[in-house]
């Protein structure tokens, strides 16, 4: 058994509140107690972290690449390697690694690679989330056309097959192009199902919420938007209580005042959640990338297709905070909630997204300005910003 651990710092963010003066144990991966800092246990192992927030690691539901690996073009376990490795050094701890719509053979490849981490225990691996093919052409955002087509016999028995080989399942939907039997059946192999890239009305939601349906992907983005006789699904996302629903907070993809107005009318228990939706230049310096055989341009914070299309973010999980804090004007709790405790409980991850007995010991130290110092998963030191500053 490894030595405790024994954490002080100015503030812990427990992942409801702030604590002063409070020590956290850590031990074989977990926190196993929070007590007041001068009662620390003999035998503990002693981080004095000083001026510094201690707050639980940011989780992260859509994130389709970084350190210049995007997903679909890298779908091996190295593919994941990079792209967790790469977004520890922006605080977060956990994602989901994201396969946009491509070819079966791409999905299966994907899906041996996700099962091969989850039999790992790859560091900062949570699961995959399949976006697609099953969307809408009216609302297909940047994914291929030619792609996005109606989930068959076929398609549904492969995601059943993986569904609890890959840790947590997840994957996006539009009821145009997947039936309430299906999401029923996804739902029972262990998939979280999440309506987006849909053009659909109010009126036709209750019947995938009632299949199973809990999620909703990058709210406001590529969907039925909200109007004065017909809803959409984003009336529908923001009045539905089972729905917890994912938020791109780079400033390009949604309205900051948007955004405030649906934090404001959310009804609960589902909460808004952030994601980055990042793809491979988060953590490089490339200026484009190839997405099914199509180029993307990246320039001035906006990723985008040759005819301006969106095509994903270039954001990265503490610049969403930072900017949710300030923007928004959201306390820092609320907005460190929303990248960590409440997509945590969107997905079912209990053991992450908060730092109390029993939860895995992911977090991140902050300085006083909101910059990373390190990134720790279950209590080991992942990523240092003074060390990799030193090194170059």
């Amino acid at each position: 058994m490894s030595t405790p651990l024994f954490i002080t710092a100015s503030r812990i963010f427990d992942g409801e509140q702030f604590l002063t003066d409070t020590g956290l144990i850590v031990e074989e991966g977990k926190v196993t107690t929070l007590l007041p800092a001068t009662e620390r246990p003999a035998g503990c192992r002693l981080l004095i972290l000083d001026d510094a927030t201690v707050v639980p690691g940011f989780v992260d539901l859509q994130v389709n690449g970084g350190g210049g690996v995007l997903f679909n073009n890298a779908p091996t376990l190295d593919g994941i390697r990079t792209i967790c490795n790469t977004h520890a050094r922006f605080g977060t701890t956990s994602l989901m690694v994201t396969l946009i719509t491509d070819t079966a053979d791409v999905r299966g490849q994907a899906i041996e690679a996700a099962a091969e981490a989850a039999a790992q225990g790859l560091p900062g691996y949570l699961g995959l989330h399949f976006e697609g093919p099953h969307l809408s052409l009216a609302r297909k955002g940047t994914h291929d056309p030619a792609l996005v087509r109606p989930m068959t016999g076929e398609d549904l028995a492969a995601l059943v097959a993986c569904g609890r080989r890959i840790g947590h399942a997840m994957t996006t939907v539009a009821p145009e192009n997947v039936t309430p039997a299906q999401v029923r059946a996804l739902v029972d192999a262990g998939f979280r199902v999440s309506l987006g890239h849909t053009d659909c009305r109010t009126a036709d939601v209750g019947a995938y919420v009632e299949a199973g349906a809990s999620l909703v992907t990058h709210l406001f983005n590529a969907m039925s938007q909200l109007g004065n006789r017909e809803p959409g699904l984003v009336g529908a996302a923001l009045s539905e209580g089972a729905f917890h629903c994912g938020l791109i907070a780079d400033g390009f993809h949604v309205d900051p005042v948007t955004m405030g107005v649906a934090l404001r009318a959310k009804r609960g228990p589902g909460r808004i959640f952030l994601v980055t939706d990042a793809m491979s230049s988060i953590g490089s310096d490339e200026t484009g990338f190839e997405l099914n055989g199509r180029r993307v341009y990246r320039r001035d914070g906006r990723l985008t297709l040759a005819d301006g299309t969106l095509a994903g973010a270039d954001i990265d999980m503490l610049a969403s905070v930072r900017r949710a804090h300030r923007m928004l004007d959201l306390p820092l709790e609320e907005a460190l909630r929303m990248a960590s405790a409440y997509p945590a409980e969107a997905i079912g991850a209990v053991s992450k997204g908060r730092l109390v007995p029993g939860c895995d010991a992911d977090f991140i130290v902050l300085s006083p300005d909101l910059d990373l110092r390190s990134t720790w998963i279950d209590g080991e030191c992942v990523y240092d910003a003074t060390a990799a500053g030193n090194a170059r």
